[in-house]
């Protein structure tokens, strides 16, 4: 299960933030992502159909920030990752659209 959050926005649409596990199991930092959409509902169904079934939200623990929000509501697909900070701020890591993190669809 995934550590997460999320926020409402003015106009209504939500902006959530789930913090996953490294795929990688030699890597210690997992993925913070963010999702712009209308709910939480059709937040959580645009990463699922993109292949990360098995994601749920419970919860508000860790909502996203001022600045995450920034981030995602001036990306053009609203979707977007980056590694999760450790415990040191002194690494600035860029945010990144989805296509990066999930990669090119393989070939049958």
């Amino acid at each position: 299960m995934a550590a997460g959050g999320f926020c409402k926005l003015p106009n209504g649409t939500v902006v959530v933030a789930l913090n996953l596990p490294s795929p990688a199991a030699d890597a210690p930092a997992g993925v913070r992502v963010l999702v712009h959409a209308q709910n939480r509902a059709r937040a959580l169904t645009r990463l699922r159909n993109l292949g990360l079934r098995a994601i749920y939200l419970r919860g508000n623990a860790a909502p996203p920030t001022p600045d995450e929000v920034t981030a995602v509501l001036h990306h053009p697909d609203g979707l977007i990752w980056r590694t999760n900070p450790g415990t040191t701020a002194l690494t600035v890591e860029l945010w990144r659209p989805i296509r990066a993190l999930l990669g090119p669809p393989a070939r049958a």
